[in-house]
Parts: structure tokens; C-alpha cells; sequence
């Protein structure tokens, strides 16, 4: 098979396309033909040296999610067969054009979609589900703040939370995505290189803000949210470490919490799993939630892939056709 590795951290171009025998599948897993991969900013964390794979996992190929056609089923896989159509969440080695993965960990590819745009959901689907209404459990009457709206994360976000609540505000870096980010539901979209949202939202008031930013935003995120607000890191892209003051957090209740998605035991990710199809894929099916697909490069053009999400140019998802 295909499989895009690195030899040592560094920048994009250290990703080279290798040969290497098929992975083989235990009892309980598939393996799967790789139509698409996404590609998410944690893969770039991790080609620079900054976000290691899981035990058990390669620990040299990025990669966390994927779509395909399954090619094998181990003897004690019950759900799936030969021939079908599948996206799924990896824990890593999604670079790569065969996969092995866990059975609970696949979800059936929506008919509508093809394969470039199924690879687009796993990750962050994921990520958003848990964060903003397992672990955030954000209301359908409550307001949410997401701070990057323009990444894979904001526009599924977006997306999922206009479908289940009510006012959503995010953060961009142009009024272009900032317009975009509206045309997806948002509420309001700030541009948070020409303005200061917390100057804007502190009247409104917030219950719940998804950060991946840290740093200096964390002073702001508190100081906007209402009483009994939650606030959810997923990243701390801007810096970890900030000041807290635990007399508001106890004054006002506020809770925080945060996540990492990658590390998280088997039986959690397939409990996640089926959760997100009986909510969540019904709106894809019906279209009230449609996948974001900024470009899609062949595996080939790898290399081209990296530079351009961390160009932050892009808006909505970045996909390896195989």
C-alpha cells in the first residue's frame, strides 16, 4: 500500500509517499481501501513533533480520519460487510490509502456524499458532539461563542449549533470568512483582527464558548460569560498557562472543562459513535448539515496540503483523494 510518513519532525516537506505491506485486522476490526483522508490541524502538530501518537498507533503516519470501502472484516465483526461504503475515526495512520480501524469506530457514508466529502466529518464531528453538548451541554435557548470559525472545528460547529440552539457567535480573521461563517448560520461573526469581542458580546452575554485559543483569550472568555457559563478548551494554541481568578469562577459558577479526542479509550470513542448517528446523521441526510470542502488535493500533492492549512487561508475542510 500507500502511506505518506515523516522521518523526523520538521515542516511540510519532510511528509514523503512510501511502500508498505497492507496493516492486518484483528477479530473485532475492518480494513478499509482509503477513498479520502482529511487532513486537521492536529496532523500538523504532530509532523512537527508536538502531538504524539497513541500506543498501538503509527507513530509516523498523520492521519485521523478517513472514508472508503471496507475490503476485510474480522471473524467477530457483526455490522459491517465487504463492499460497504464507511467513514471513520482514527486514532492515527489515516495517511494512507488501506486502514485498519476498531468496527464501532465506522459510520455509514451518507448516500448524498461522496467520499471527499464523508472524509470531512469524523474528526471533527467528533470533537464538536462531545465538547459542545456532551461535555458544554449547550441548550437549544442558550447562546455559544466559537472562537474559530473558519477551521474545520468552526464550521461544524456552526453548523451543529444552529441546528440544535439558538445565538451563534464566532470569532474569524477576515470579514470574508466572517461572512462565510454567517451564510453557515452563524448569528454574528467577529472579526477579531479589526475588533474586540469581548467589547462586543460582554452586554449580550454568553453560556458557553468553545476555545482552542488560550492565552489572553481566557481573562476575555471569562468575562463574557453568564452566570452558569461553561467554558470548553479544545486547544491552546496562543499559550496553556493563564491566570484564574477563583473567585469569579466562584461567584458565577462557571465551569471549565476540555478535551483531547485522540487519546480517549476505544469503548468511549464507540459509545460517541453511536450517538453522533442517531443525532447527527439524520441532519446530514435530510441536508440541514452539509460538509465544507475548501480544496482537495491528491495524495500526491501532500506536501501542498500542509502548507496551505497552515497558511490559514482556507475556509472549511482539507482533504487527500487516494
Amino acid at each position: 500500500m500507500k502511506a505518506i510518513v515523516y522521518n523526523q519532525p520538521g515542516d511540510a516537506a519532510v511528509l514523503k509517499i512510501v511502500e508498505q505491506d497492507k496493516p492486518t485486522y484483528s477479530e473485532n476490526e475492518v480494513l478499509i481501501q482509503v477513498k479520502a483522508s482529511g487532513v486537521n490541524k492536529p496532523d500538523i502538530f504532530q509532523r512537527k513533533g508536538n502531538y504524539n501518537a497513541p500506543e498501538g498507533v503509527p507513530d509516523n503516519i498523520p492521519g485521523l480520519e478517513i472514508s472508503g470501502i471496507i475490503e476485510g472484516c474480522g471473524s467477530k465483526v457483526k455490522r459491517w460487510k465487504v463492499g460497504d461504503e464507511v467513514c471513520a475515526l482514527l486514532a492515527g495512520g489515516g495517511y494512507a490509502n488501506y486502514v485498519v480501524v476498531d468496527e464501532r469506530h465506522c459510520l455509514t457514508k451518507p448516500s448524498s456524499l461522496t467520499f471527499t466529502e464523508a472524509a470531512s466529518l469524523p474528526e471533527t464531528i467528533f470533537t464538536v458532539w462531545h465538547n459542545v453538548f456532551q461535555r458544554g451541554r449547550l441548550l437549544p435557548e442558550e447562546s455559544i461563542l466559537i472562537h474559530g470559525g473558519s477551521g474545520g472545528i468552526g464550521i461544524t460547529a456552526i453548523q451543529l449549533a444552529h441546528i440544535f440552539a439558538n445565538n451563534v457567535y464566532v470569532t474569524a480573521g477576515t470579514d470574508d470568512k466572517c461572512e462565510k461563517c454567517v451564510d453557515l448560520g452563524a448569528t454574528l461573526a467577529i472579526n477579531y483582527h479589526t475588533e474586540d469581542f469581548e467589547t462586543i458580546l460582554k452586554d449580550k452575554g454568553v453560556d458557553l464558548i468553545l476555545d482552542s485559543i488560550g492565552g489572553s483569550y481566557f481573562e476575555k472568555n471569562l468575562n463574557i460569560l453568564n452566570p452558569d457559563g461553561r467554558l470548553i478548551y479544545i486547544n491552546a494554541i496562543k499559550g496553556a498557562k493563564v491566570g484564574l481568578n477563583l473567585g469569579r469562577i466562584m461567584r458565577d459558577r462557571i465551569l471549565i472543562s476540555g478535551s483531547t479526542l485522540r487519546s480517549r479509550d476505544a469503548q468511549f470513542k464507540a459509545d460517541l459513535a453511536r450517538e453522533i448517528e442517531n443525532i447527527v446523521w439524520p441532519k446530514i441526510l435530510n441536508g440541514m448539515y452539509k460538509p465544507v470542502i475548501y480544496q482537495a488535493f491528491s495524495y500526491q500533492d501532500v506536501v501542498a496540503s500542509h502548507q496551505l492549512m497552515e497558511s490559514g487561508m482556507h475556509f472549511g475542510k482539507i482533504i487527500l483523494n487516494w
